[in-house]
């Protein structure tokens, strides 16, 4: 990636991918794989399927390039997309067995003596988040994974603002009633 591309906005990018040039879509991908796959993850739980969500994402993205219009944020598109084809395949996958997970935080630097507790907190998170109802999990992961304001979400989601609000609201709720009798428990 050059100094020059570095720079450059995700509009000017995707102009340019618009325009023909092929090396803008690297330059995005470069910039955005992780937080794509990563939401995709979230979405899934399952690797390997993000992975295949993340690559259709760049694909669509090369396809829409010529028809692009900045009207939103662009990682608020972005991410409209990955969401759509998580719900996709999930919907695909109805049939076949997959565990839901939501991964554990990355990048902490834990001593030896509390990983095994910070590890224990974490597997508790995520069974809490993993257990409530379908449209609570996304609207929380966008929101507390992803750091997406409500108006974003509601760009990536579709629903209302108020849908959000609510959703948020029973799911942050239902997390800390299924969390508290664990109050004691401290990472």
């Amino acid at each position: 990636m050059t100094k020059a591309d570095e720079q450059s906005s995700d509009v000017d990018l995707m102009t340019r991918l618009g325009a023909g040039d092929n090396a803008a879509l690297g330059v995005l991908a470069e910039r955005h794989q992780s937080r794509v796959t990563s939401l995709a993850y979230r979405l899934l739980g399952d690797w390997h399927r993000a992975e295949d969500v993340a690559q259709e994402t760049f694909l669509r993205l090369h396809q829409a390039a010529r028809h692009y219009r900045p009207e939103a944020k662009f990682t608020t598109w972005l991410y409209r997309i990955v969401y759509n084809l998580s719900i996709d395949e999930q919907r695909r996958a109805m049939g076949r067995p997959a565990a839901r997970e939501t991964p554990e935080p990355e990048g902490q630097d834990v001593s030896a003596s509390d990983s095994a507790e910070r590890r224990e907190a974490a597997r508790l998170v995520r069974d809490a988040v993993n257990s409530l109802p379908e449209r609570q999990r996304r609207v929380l992961i966008l929101h507390r994974y992803e750091g997406l304001r409500h108006s974003e979400i509601v760009a990536v989601t579709g629903w209302s603002r108020s849908a959000v609000e609510s959703l948020l609201v029973r799911a942050y709720e239902h997390l800390r009633r299924s969390l508290e009798k664990y109050q004691d428990f401290a990472p």
